[in-house]
């Protein structure tokens, strides 16, 4: 079964308790290309995201996180996660 933004979001939420998300399939928008898959969704995400998590880390280690939380999911098949950081804000840093 393909995932679906609502699984991402949850373990996003879990896993960086993040301070905006959203969470887009565009597996619609990828028919026929490479990794669609026949169900017309679960196969390619765009994720935008602020956490406090980010602070001090640089745009590798922000993604690396984002993908060793959805590890499972792309371990299962999800083909294509396009990763938007939002910059914390000053009060979403730790100290």
């Amino acid at each position: 079964m393909p995932a679906t933004a609502p699984q991402l979001e949850a373990r996003l939420r879990t896993a960086l308790q993040p301070a905006v998300l959203q969470v887009l399939d565009e597996s619609a928008a990828h028919a026929g290309h490479s990794g669609a898959n026949a169900e017309g969704f679960g196969s390619h995400f765009r994720v935008r995201i602020s956490a406090a998590a980010f602070a001090g880390k640089t745009r590798i280690q922000r993604h690396r996180l984002v993908y060793d939380a959805l590890r499972d999911f792309t371990d299962a098949g999800l083909h294509a996660l396009a990763i938007e950081i939002i910059e914390p804000s000053p009060e979403e840093s730790p100290p």
